[in-house]
Order: structure tokens, then C-alpha cells, then sequence
């Protein structure tokens, strides 16, 4: 007797990548109570008050660059008078370099399940946009560096997501097409580099997406725990 499906069945996709691309901040890693102790001392600096750590959870996903911007509008859109963003930006960078790590911590599953894959024989990049001189003592100190081949950081090619030039370096780093390899990350700004770059993308339902809902950007697949990646992937 054949199978039916009734209308409303959900068919569960599955994936066989040949490289796994992986975003830093809300995907790995929950980054923001320290990116908002660098936001708020450059604030207090310049005589601002504080934002809400909520509202720079909201803030992030684009890089330092407009992370900054934000926190001096107050908002996710808007530009800051250019002298005070000139005078904001290297406070911001000074402040979180001595707040880096203080505070972040990888996301539960995250060490288990990279091993994991790694064990699998699968290869790793991390791609992020946060610059490196950030990035690489963030995934050190946490003990996450060894899992990955590559690194692709904010400032490691001329374009950041949502552009897909870092996920094309890794791929061509790897050797492998783009349509072999598999992003995962948790904004609408992996899902467009990802459509970009030509290859299909998983969302974490709980990372950095200005506080809108990732389904409705309509990702591949969306999973609540990096754990339940593994049950996508034919490896």
C-alpha cells in the first residue's frame, strides 16, 4: 500500500555537503553581553546614556561598522553626524577589544556538536563579520578555533554578508562548489549571502535577526538547538 501525505505533512529536508560554513555571533556564540559593555563604555565616554542590552542584541548582525552607527541613532536605521562616528568608532574598538570574551559564551550545544561533525570528516569554516582581530581570540579563548580550517573574518576580503565574497573564499579555499557546501547561520544576512553564493542555508531559530522572526525570510531549514543540525545532514 502507497503512502499518502496529507496536504499539511511537513517533509523534512536533508542536506549532503561537502563543506559546512558557520556564522560567529548568534550561531555559535551568544556575543551580546559583551558587545553591549563596548557599546556603553563608548557611550558613557561620550557623555550618552546607556543603550538596553536588548536593543543592541537587535543592533548587531552587520558588523562593527554599523553596530556603532546604531547605537549613536538609537536605532536599526538612520546616520550618525560623521565627526561623532569618526570619534565613536576607535573608542568602540578599543572598549570591546578589553570586553572581548568577558561575557560570551558558545551557545550549549556548540562545542559537542562541532566535534562532532568534525569527527565526521566533514570540513569547517567559520564565516563572521566580525573583524578578526576580534574573532580570533573570541574563538581561542573559547576553545573553538581547532575545529575550524578556515576562518573567514569581517575584515578577511573587501566585502562582509550579507555579500557572498566570504562564503565564495571559503569555498574556493576548499576547493569545493558552492552549490557542494551548506551555510548556517541565524539573519537574513547569511540567508541572502548564502542565495547569493548559490548554496543552500540552515537558520538557529534563537540568534541576532533585528528581532524579527528567521522563518519569515524563508531559510532552507530552521532548527532550535545546533544539535538537531546533525539529524539534516547525510554525512
Amino acid at each position: 500500500m502507497s503512502r499518502v501525505l496529507s496536504a499539511t505533512a511537513v517533509v523534512t529536508p536533508r542536506f549532503a555537503p561537502k563543506l559546512l560554513l558557520l556564522d560567529l555571533d548568534g550561531t555559535l556564540v551568544d556575543s551580546v553581553p559583551d558587545l553591549a559593555a563596548g557599546v556603553n563604555r563608548r557611550l558613557d565616554a561620550l557623555g550618552r546614556p546607556p543603550a538596553h542590552q536588548d536593543d543592541v542584541r537587535n543592533w548587531v548582525g552587520n558588523g562593527a561598522v554599523r553596530l556603532v552607527k546604531r547605537a549613536l541613532v538609537g536605532a536599526l536605521d538612520g546616520e550618525p553626524e560623521m565627526a561623532e562616528f569618526e570619534r565613536a568608532m576607535p573608542l568602540f574598538l578599543d572598549f570591546y577589544a578589553e570586553e572581548n570574551c568577558r561575557h560570551s559564551q558558545p551557545y550549549p550545544t556548540t562545542r559537542a556538536t562541532l566535534a562532532r561533525l568534525v569527527g565526521s570528516g566533514l570540513p569547517l569554516a567559520c564565516v563572521t563579520n566580525k573583524p578578526a582581530d576580534f574573532t580570533l581570540p573570541m574563538l581561542e579563548q573559547l576553545g573553538l578555533r581547532d575545529y575550524f580550517g578556515l576562518v573567514v573574518a569581517g575584515d578577511t576580503v573587501s566585502a562582509v554578508k550579507p555579500d557572498p565574497a566570504p562564503l565564495l573564499h571559503a569555498t574556493d579555499f576548499f576547493k569545493v562548489p558552492a552549490g557542494d557546501a551548506l551555510m548556517v547561520g541565524d539573519s537574513i544576512n547569511d540567508i541572502q549571502a548564502a542565495r547569493a553564493a548559490g548554496m543552500p542555508i540552515i537558520c538557529v531559530s534563537y540568534g541576532y535577526n533585528h528581532g524579527r522572526d528567521i522563518r519569515l525570510a524563508a531559510p532552507d531549514a530552521v532548527i532550535d538547538s545546533l544539535a538537531e543540525l546533525e539529524e539534516l545532514l547525510d554525512t
